[in-house]
């Protein structure tokens, strides 16, 4: 079932079982978990079906740290959320990420991977992916081609990424929840307050604001935020009526942590005798799976480093290697989304071209090309802006900030690909200048990867986290998070296929206690 939140009227009131607040990755997959079953889902997506000015300024924030993408494009505030401008590529997070590694502070999630495996297999369908295997060989007995270069496994291996369409959240399961009979999707319903008991040990309700001041309150057994990560903190702290630090606040854990992923080139190769390269190279498109190059779990441990990945790519063109937040007009978020997929599609584009499987062992010069987790860090970290929104919410401050850790672990990697292709005749590669300064400076060309994560992280321990390996809130019975805020921990692969695989564990958590 669907309706316009707008068309009901000041005062009107909701009631259901289970509340999803958003509809993006992780609340669709949530709320398709549900269907058929006995629970009355309220389903509620602060835009519409598509993309409108005023809605998606709602996301508008101050940046007071490193440089970073505008907020209001950063993430989609429609049905279907960011997965409207997603490039699809899919991977899940290494054993490795998910440990306690004494070099890397504040790591150590309290799931394993192990753990979440069944759910990014159920993730796959969900995402249009192909069989749940991140192996060469089981690759490669498919195509022969997908010959991996002769290294040594114990220093660099492959970490395969497979490539959604990418599916369009908002598309695909549209009709389906609408469909729904124990589903109901309301869109234009943007929450602006968590309402909590007068203890704040648990939600009782949420309230809905439209723009022309009138609101509607939604009441159930249990809630989950589902916004993006910047969304949920800040919902989580101007939801300060009962306890003035905000819900889930009680040791100014919320906000903290906040962690994007590092995708920048740091250098180039020079393959000083032909390679296959067609297990390394991507067709827009066509290719299913491809691999990138890290350090074994040894030499992360060993070189106390973070996880990180490089690609091998086309020669970058002229202009190319400068940082993706220099190009951005924030004024004008519906053009900045459109050249942003214009611009995607025409690189992955150029790549097909450029790797054509006919010339791709005649390529001798290749651009690599950085995708890296970053470090958990406290001071980088959302908090609050004193400028309110048109519904009259705080907006969003960030402060990213990176650490020594960060740059220290790209160079580490870019020395260990140039020893590893030097001693197994491989090639030569070329580092960056910038990146062999020891020091903690970083040049202008700093990009992320549109992953916003952490700052809601997963812990045993409260005063380490916000929410428990359920993702419930600490301190409140019945609120969940669900989204890449819960990431304790970024690992180097891109965030989607982990936050529909977290989605669905909770489902089924929720599913097995029924409130």
């Amino acid at each position: 079932m669907h309706t316009d939140a707008r068309t009901l009227p000041n005062g009107h009131l909701l009631q259901g079982d289970l509340c999803i607040v958003g509809a993006g990755a992780a609340g669709i997959a949530l709320a398709q978990e549900f269907i058929g079953r006995s629970e009355r889902v309220i389903l509620l997506e602060g835009g519409g079906f598509d993309l409108e000015g005023p809605v998606q300024a709602l996301y508008k924030g101050e940046i007071v740290g490193r440089p970073y993408y505008p907020l209001e494009a950063a993430r989609l505030h429609y049905f279907g959320g960011t997965t409207g401008h997603w490039g699809g590529y899919c991977a899940p997070l290494d054993p490795i990420d998910f440990e306690v590694r004494s070099w890397v502070p504040h790591s150590g999630w309290p799931i394993t991977r192990s753990d979440l495996d069944p759910y990014y297999a159920r993730a796959h369908p969900l995402l249009d992916l192909g069989p749940f295997a991140y192996d060469v060989p089981f690759w490669q007995a498919r195509n022969p081609q997908r010959e991996p270069l002769p290294l040594d496994r114990a220093v660099l291996q492959e970490k395969l990424w497979q490539f959604s369409a990418p599916t369009r959240f908002g598309s695909k399961f549209r009709q389906t929840l609408i469909s729904a009979p124990n589903v109901h999707l309301y869109t234009h319903a943007n929450v602006v307050q968590v309402n909590a008991n007068d203890d704040a040990t648990a939600v009782t309700s949420v309230t809905v604001r439209q723009f022309d001041g009138r609101e509607l309150t939604v009441q159930a057994g249990r809630f989950v935020l589902a916004c993006s990560t910047m969304q949920n903190v800040r919902l989580l702290l101007a939801s300060n009526s009962r306890l003035s630090a905000g819900l889930g606040n009680q040791h100014d854990q919320v906000g903290r942590c906040f962690m994007e992923h590092l995708e920048m080139p740091g250098g180039s190769a020079i393959l000083t005798r032909p390679q296959s390269m067609y297990l390394y190279t991507y067709d827009f498109g066509v290719t299913p799976v491809r691999a990138e190059l890290r350090l074994s779990d040894t030499v992360q441990r060993s070189s106390q480093v973070l996880n990180a990945t490089v690609a091998i790519e086309a020669p970058p063109t002229e202009g190319e290697a400068r940082s993706t937040f220099e190009s951005m007009p924030p004024e004008d978020v519906e053009l900045f989304r459109q050249e942003t997929r214009d611009s995607l599609t025409a690189s992955m584009r150029g790549e097909a071209r450029r790797y054509d499987a006919n010339s791709v062992r005649q390529q001798p010069l290749f651009s690599l090309y950085t995708r890296q987790e970053q470090a958990p860090n406290p001071n980088s970290r959302v908090t609050l802006s004193t400028e309110r929104d048109a519904l009259g919410v705080p907006r969003v401050r960030l402060n990213w900030q990176l650490t020594r850790l960060d740059k220290q672990t790209m160079r580490n990697l870019y020395t260990t690909l140039g020893r590893e292709f030097g001693r197994c005749g491989i090639g030569r590669v070329q580092i960056r200048d910038w990146l062999l300064a020891d020091d903690d400076t970083w040049p202008t060309l700093v990009s992320g990867g549109w992953h916003d994560m952490g700052a809601t992280r997963m812990h045993r321990d409260p005063k380490q986290g916000v929410v428990d390996a359920t993702c419930r809130v600490h301190g409140l019975g019945n609120l969940y998070l669900a989204g890449a805020g819960v990431f304790t921990t970024a690992g180097s692969a891109n965030p989607t296929l982990t936050i529909v695989a977290l989605a669905l564990r909770l489902g089924d958590h929720l599913k097995r206690h029924t409130a």
